[in-house]
């Protein structure tokens, strides 16, 4: 008997720390050396870089800092956090005793009354009062490790979290910073409308004087006028981009739209990044990119639930026990006491497969978790690689294009010259009108574009996905 007694709770001293299913791993991916246009340099973590200040732009910095605490989408994946915190407590809380108390107390009795043949009135009365409590425990004793990998998973899972909340920033950054470039290239584009406005009305001005010496026809100060109506025309169009992107900034910014609008109505210069970007390595975006880190987190959970399931296979023992007591003071005793204490034994012997069944489903979202893992890696390599090839020669096309607007300048220019010599027609003129136009056009577009590419290659590397991180958190 003594034996015994010492050789129990040695065996269950052994078994607590047994733990079923796979311990996590970390995955590993095969990535290139360097990407395919920099030098194989490892960069330093990005993550508290603000690449949007290389733009100089005051305004756009303002933005940018008045969003970090305000944006919806950064705001919901904070809330996702306590929920997170709050199911690692849950977790938790399946491996420890569980405690619980009751109480209750009654009255009863009874009143009437009857009338005899000899008209003699009785009555009786009687009444009963009592009380009870009690208190219950119970505890599931956790020799497989189901609740630590429950606990784990939600850890991960905790972490995950975390991680989200840098990739709603990197989102909202990338979302923000790219609407500014757009509202201000509309601005540009409007303005440089405007000025081809009024240079075709300089040309439609110049058209009715030489008509008026003789020298030009009717069908020359229509044509110009046409290219006049033309240039009105496109107008709306780019105040209606300009207003939507506006409207667009105040809602990121979590207030009401066109609430911006006024604030940037007086233009500025397109933005342009002042300096290149360092990308470092390939393996260096499993340390800078949330959104990579949190498909590995989620792996992690994955992983633990697989020993989750696997300690449903096994049997399970859980201490319980109960106290009462209660008192009846109509009876002759008093009061009565009980309690009881012992463990209890389930054995899965018999589910049909489900509880196999429920560990292959687990181990298949575990691979799936980790195939979107590696794909989540392999993406965020062909983004930066895709953001780098477009920001390098983008910018050789604003080099060009700025040639290119230089040289109709100077063509129109003596476009006109001859024009008003009467060596060339109307037709050169407006030629030379449509080219200069076009190409500022292309010019602002291309800016556009240079400055969107820095936006997603900065991104791209996750730059700037805990700014702002210890103020939001303060919310």
């Amino acid at each position: 008997m003594n034996f015994t007694r010492t050789l129990f709770p040695l065996s269950m001293l052994l078994l607590s720390g047994c733990v079923v299913g796979p311990d996590y791993q970390k995955p590993d991916a095969v990535l290139p050396a360097k990407f395919s246009e920099s030098k194989a340099t490892s960069g330093e973590n990005v993550a508290l870089n603000p690449w949007w200040e290389a733009f100089r732009d005051k305004r756009l910095n303002g933005l940018v800092h008045q969003g970090m605490a305000e944006n919806l989408s950064v705001r919901q994946a904070l809330e996702r956090i306590e929920a997170a915190e709050a199911n690692v407590v849950v977790a938790g809380a399946g491996g420890l005793p569980s405690i619980g108390a009751s109480a209750d107390a009654s009255a009863s009795g009874q009143d009437g009354s009857y009338l005899r043949r000899t008209s003699t009135t009785g009555a009786s009365h009687s009444e009963s009062k009592s009380i009870s409590g009690g208190a219950s425990v119970s505890w599931l004793l956790d020799f497989f490790g189901q609740y630590r990998r429950s606990k784990e998973a939600a850890s991960a899972s905790l972490d995950a979290a975390y991680d989200d909340v840098g990739v709603a920033r990197l989102a909202y950054l990338s979302d923000l910073v790219s609407s500014y470039v757009n509202a201000r290239y509309y601005q540009e584009a409007l303005a440089l409308n405007r000025k081809n406005l009024e240079s075709r009305r300089e040309t439609l001005k110049l058209t009715n004087e030489i008509k008026e010496a003789g020298a030009a026809s009717s069908l020359d100060v229509l044509q110009t006028e046409g290219l006049v109506n033309q240039t009105l025309a496109d107008l709306p169009a780019l105040e209606t981009g300009f207003h939507q992107a506006a409207n667009h900034i105040a809602t990121l910014l979590g207030v009401p739209a066109a609430t911006i609008t006024s604030s940037l109505t007086k233009g500025a210069a397109q933005p342009m990044p002042r300096y290149s970007t360092r990308t470092g390595v390939p393996a260096d975006l499993i340390r800078n990119r949330p959104d990579i880190r949190a498909a590995e987190r989620r792996l992690q959970a994955a992983t633990a639930q697989i020993g989750v399931a696997e300690a449903d296979l096994y049997p399970s023992i859980e201490l319980g026990g109960s106290i009462g007591a209660s008192r009846n003071f109509n009876a002759v005793t008093g009061s009565l006491s009980s309690w009881s204490f012992g463990p209890s034994l389930t054995l899965p012997i018999f589910s049909g497969g489900a509880l196999q069944a429920q560990v292959k489903v687990a181990r298949s979202e575990a691979e799936q978790q980790y195939l979107t893992w590696k794909s989540t890696v392999l993406n965020a390599v062909e983004e930066v690689e895709n953001a780098q090839t477009a920001l390098i020669r983008d910018g050789q096309t604003v080099a060009a294009l700025r040639k290119v607007v230089n040289s109709y300048e100077q063509t129109l220019n003596l476009a006109r010259e001859s024009y008003r010599g009467g060596a060339s027609t109307i037709l050169d003129v407006l030629d030379a009108e449509r080219n200069v136009a076009s190409a500022r056009l292309s010019l602002a577009s291309a800016i556009r574009q240079l400055a969107r590419d820095y936006v997603a290659l900065n991104v791209a590397i996750g730059g700037g996905a805990e700014i702002g991180a210890a103020t939001v958190a303060s919310k």
